[in-house]
C-alpha cells in the first residue's frame, strides 16, 4: 500500500458481538455525538441494528469455540473493505468493543510495515487464544500479531504486527495464560503505576523500536471505575461477586491524556481508537423515556 497521502477518516463501528454486549452498540453511537464536528470522511460501518433490551444477556452461538464469529467475519470484512477503498493515510475508531481495532490497525500496519507500532492503553492485554475465552473482543491483539482463530487472522490481518513492536500500558494483574503469552513473545508492558509516574517505558520502546507511526487503542476499562462509571465493571444488576479475579482500571482521564499528548511529541500519529464504553444511565434514561406517556413510542 502506498503512504503518501495524509487523509483521515472516522470509523464508526457500533460492533457489539466481540464482547457478547448489545450496550456496546449504544456507546459507539453516543461516542459519535459527543465527538467533535469533523470536515474529515465518515465512514459507518453496518452492523444490525440491537432492538432488544441493552442491559440483558444475549443468546451466545458458538462457531469453533468462538461467539458470533460469522457475524463477526462479516463486519470486520467490510470495515475493512471500506479502508482498502477509502485508503486513508490515519484512521479515527470510534467502538464498540475493542475487536473494532482489528481491521483498521491491520490495515495501518500493511500500510507502514516496520516503522509502525501498537500502544495498547488498556487494564488487560486481549490476548486470549481459542480455548481460552470464547469472546473475540478478549484476543484482539493477539490476533493483530498473527495469533489465534486462523479464519479471522488470515482474512483479515495480511501483515501481523512484530510483539516488539507492540507496548501495552496501564496493565496489571493479568490471567495466568496471558502473562504466559505476553512472557512467550517478550511483549513490552508499562503498568498502571508506571503510567502515572510518567510511562518512561513506553518512550523508551519508542526510541529503541525506533516507531515512525504508531496506532493507540484506548480501552476505557483502563479508567477508575471510582471516577468513570460507563464502564463494563459498572454494569447494573449483576451479583455482587461477578467481576471477581478480573483486573479493573487504575488510570484516570489526566493519566491517559498526558500519555497520548507526550507520546505523539515523539512520532506520527496514525490511528486512534476508542473502545469499550457503556453509558448505562444514558442507557436507563432511553428505557424510562421509553415507558412514559405522551414520550414513549405507543403513547397518545
Amino acid at each position: 500500500m502506498s503512504s503518501g497521502d495524509n487523509s483521515t477518516v472516522r470509523l464508526v463501528f457500533p460492533l457489539w458481538q466481540g464482547g457478547v454486549l448489545p450496550a456496546y452498540q449504544f456507546g459507539s453511537e453516543l461516542l459519535e455525538w459527543l465527538s467533535p464536528a469533523t470536515s474529515m470522511p465518515v465512514i459507518c460501518v453496518p452492523v444490525p441494528k440491537f432492538e432488544g433490551d441493552f442491559t440483558k444477556d444475549v443468546k451466545e452461538v458458538e462457531e469453533d469455540g468462538l461467539v458470533f464469529k460469522p457475524e463477526l467475519l462479516t463486519q470486520l470484512t467490510a470495515a475493512r473493505d471500506e479502508l482498502e477503498k477509502n485508503k486513508p493515510a490515519k484512521i479515527v475508531t470510534l467502538g464498540g468493543d475493542c475487536l473494532v481495532s482489528l481491521a483498521p490497525f491491520a490495515y495501518l500496519s500493511e500500510k507502514y510495515g516496520e516503522d509502525f507500532g501498537i500502544l495498547w492503553i488498556d487494564t488487560h492485554p486481549d490476548v486470549s487464544q481459542p480455548g481460552q475465552f470464547n469472546h473475540v473482543h478478549a484476543h484482539v491483539l493477539g490476533n493483530l500479531m498473527g495469533h489465534g482463530d486462523n479464519d479471522i487472522v488470515s482474512k483479515l490481518v495480511a501483515k501481523p504486527t512484530g510483539s516488539s513492536n507492540v507496548m501495552i500500558a496501564g496493565i496489571h494483574d493479568p490471567l495466568d495464560y496471558e502473562q504466559e503469552f505476553l512472557t512467550k513473545y517478550n511483549i513490552s508492558t508499562c503498568s498502571a503505576k508506571e503510567v502515572q509516574a510518567g510511562a518512561k517505558s513506553v518512550f523508551q520502546w519508542i526510541h529503541d523500536r525506533n516507531i515512525k507511526k504508531l496506532a493507540i487503542h484506548i480501552d476505557l476499562d483502563v479508567l477508575n471505575e471510582a471516577k468513570f462509571h460507563s464502564l463494563y465493571f459498572s454494569r447494573p444488576n449483576v451479583p455482587e461477586n461477578a467481576f471477581d479475579g478480573i483486573a479493573q482500571g487504575e488510570l484516570s482521564m489526566l493519566n491517559v491524556i498526558n500519555l497520548v499528548n507526550q507520546v505523539k511529541k515523539d512520532c506520527a500519529i496514525v490511528g486512534i481508537t476508542i473502545a469499550e464504553y457503556l453509558p448505562w444511565d444514558a442507557i436507563n434514561l432511553k428505557t424510562m423515556l421509553q415507558k412514559l406517556p405522551l414520550i414513549g413510542d405507543d403513547s397518545n
